[in-house]
């Protein structure tokens, strides 16, 4: 396995929104992402859906973080649901379009998976597009694998992450 840059995540906040609000200008980001609005949606939208049914699951919590690089500069915005399947949660991501291909996506989703506030989660999650190759390699070198290689109804591919808390 290649040598992985090193990341920090802090949580999201109105202060870092500009420098990832940013890469959501890039086309690829807004096909699979939606546009620049959609971090700062995540911003108003925190704590919003605890408690309710989502797909038959409950929300107990959600966490937003921002990966920063040894520099303390944002490299990546990651966070997600935790319901109370598992625990299980139902993760998003994107990396920084200038740091593609450097490792940066692998590294947040393992510095994620490692973050004391999902010290209970069994189970992680992430629906890509099968077109998303790049987000496919990502979740696979962070050791996903996908619950079906076909799509969904909606057209997305789940990749899953058990973890057995027990070796922990």
């Amino acid at each position: 396995m290649r040598h992985l840059p090193h990341v920090t995540l802090v949580p999201f906040t109105e202060e870092l929104l500009p420098a990832v609000q940013v890469w959501f200008e890039h086309a690829e980001v807004q096909r699979w992402l939606g546009g620049p609005d959609w971090p700062a949606q995540c911003l108003r939208m925190r704590g919003q859906g605890i408690g309710e049914i989502f797909r038959g699951r409950r929300v107990l919590r959600d966490h937003t973080w921002v990966a920063l690089d040894v520099g303390r500069r944002p490299v990546a915005l990651i966070g997600g649901d935790v319901y109370d399947s598992g625990p299980e949660l139902g993760f998003a991501y994107v990396v920084d379009p200038a740091r593609w291909r450097q490792g940066y996506g692998t590294a947040a989703l393992l510095a994620m998976m490692e973050h004391p506030d999902l010290a209970d989660v069994v189970v992680f999650k992430a629906g890509i597009e099968p077109e998303n190759v790049a987000s496919t390699r990502c979740v696979t070198g962070a050791g996903f694998r996908p619950d079906d290689p076909e799509p969904d109804f909606e057209g997305i591919v789940h990749h899953r992450l058990r973890r057995d808390l027990r070796a922990s």
